[in-house]
């Protein structure tokens, strides 16, 4: 199995994965392209590069879709973003704030210093954006609940 170390993706690549594990299905290259208001060849380059990755299944003129192994790593995409969300909320960034803030650099962030972070703080449940999921973090804490 792949380790994940959290830097493989561009910002952008990381906010497609997101934004298609958000819509829950298969998403079309236009619905990206509008959402993200960028051209539509752009868009599917991007996602070509994402499909041969493993983290998309792409079919042309239908839309994508997450692999198993896509889903996985955008999961983590998302409790990135929700620990570090909480994390500027502990330094007087309000939700809104600290959301967008996060949304600038989590891309440069690592499974380890998250897993570090999720650690040190206890391990929270519930973040600014919503719910945090937990399986393992970095050494080996397993969370229950």
């Amino acid at each position: 199995m792949t380790v994940i170390t959290g830097l493989e993706l561009s910002p952008r690549k990381v906010d497609y994965l997101k934004f298609i594990l958000k819509k829950g299905r298969t998403v079309k290259t236009t619905e990206i392209s509008s959402s993200f208001k960028v051209d539509p060849s752009t868009t599917s380059k991007t996602l070509n590069e994402l499909a041969a990755s493993g983290y998309l299944n792409h079919v042309p003129y239908k839309g994508v879709d997450l692999t198993q192994y896509g889903g996985m790593y955008a999961e983590f995409l998302i409790r990135r973003h929700r620990i570090m969300s909480l994390l500027l909320s502990h330094y007087g960034f309000s939700s809104e704030e600290a959301c967008e803030e996060v949304s600038r650099f989590e891309a440069y962030v690592s499974k380890e210093a998250v897993d570090k972070i999720c650690s040190a703080m206890g391990h929270p449940m519930f973040g600014v954006c919503g719910e945090i999921t937990h399986e393992k973090c970095f050494h080996g804490e397993q969370r229950d609940g």
